[in-house]
């Protein structure tokens, strides 16, 4: 950016959080979270459709970000940085599992422009904005409408960040069964968001060219 040109305040606003977290304040982190889990698991899920798979893989993408975050600098945004570790994590989960990661990538070097708003304008259209907070209601509402300990594995796993190990302690019951409430919190979160996810599927490929 050149010397002089006024900055981007969500710009300012994440390289402030990122100041934090690398003084040690890891509840900065989770609003850097928070901000972006939902576009993150939405780019995972151009490579990956499962549900579940999607959330582990942007799981371990906040887990990287988060133990290389000492090392950012701000010469890029943030958000280009961390759309670059996503790509990097779904590609490597695809490969690891045998399977092809797909060719018509996202360029991770397009993504500054998702923010500055040059493609945003062209993209982010007004139906894909209000289909991102339905979305996001959509899971805030599943969640809420779960049992207490499938609430608690599920919160545990994809807010805190925890391990199973770490959840099954928290928990005080064998390792298993958090395996097992995590699955069924996915998978009621899951039927609550496929009508949606359909939609969603349809209406691109309408629109692709």
């Amino acid at each position: 950016m050149a010397e002089g040109t006024p900055k981007d305040p969500t710009q300012e606003l994440d390289l402030e959080l990122v100041r934090r977290v690398q003084r040690g304040d890891s509840a900065a982190f989770d609003l850097l979270v928070r901000k972006y889990q939902h576009r993150i698991t939405g780019l995972i899920g151009r490579y990956i459709a499962d549900w579940s798979e999607c959330q582990d893989v942007a799981q371990e993408t906040f887990m990287r970000a988060y133990r290389a975050l000492g090392n950012f600098r701000g010469d890029a945004q943030f958000y280009t940085w961390l759309h670059r570790i996503a790509v990097n994590t779904a590609k490597n989960h695809l490969v690891a599992h045998n399977r092809r990661p797909p060719t018509d990538d996202i360029d991770a070097s397009d993504a500054e422009q998702y923010e500055t708003g040059a493609r945003l304008r062209d993209n982010d259209t007004p139906e894909r904005e209000a289909m991102r907070e339905e979305l996001e209601r959509t899971v805030m509402k599943a969640v809420d409408a779960l049992p207490e300990e499938l609430r608690t594995a599920i919160t545990l796993r994809e807010v805190e960040g925890l391990s199973y190990d770490e959840i099954a302690q928290k928990m005080d019951c064998p390792i298993g069964t958090v395996r097992s409430r995590i699955f069924r919190a996915r998978e009621a979160i899951d039927l609550e968001l496929r009508p949606l996810l359909d939609v969603q599927s349809a209406t691109r490929e309408r629109n692709r060219p």
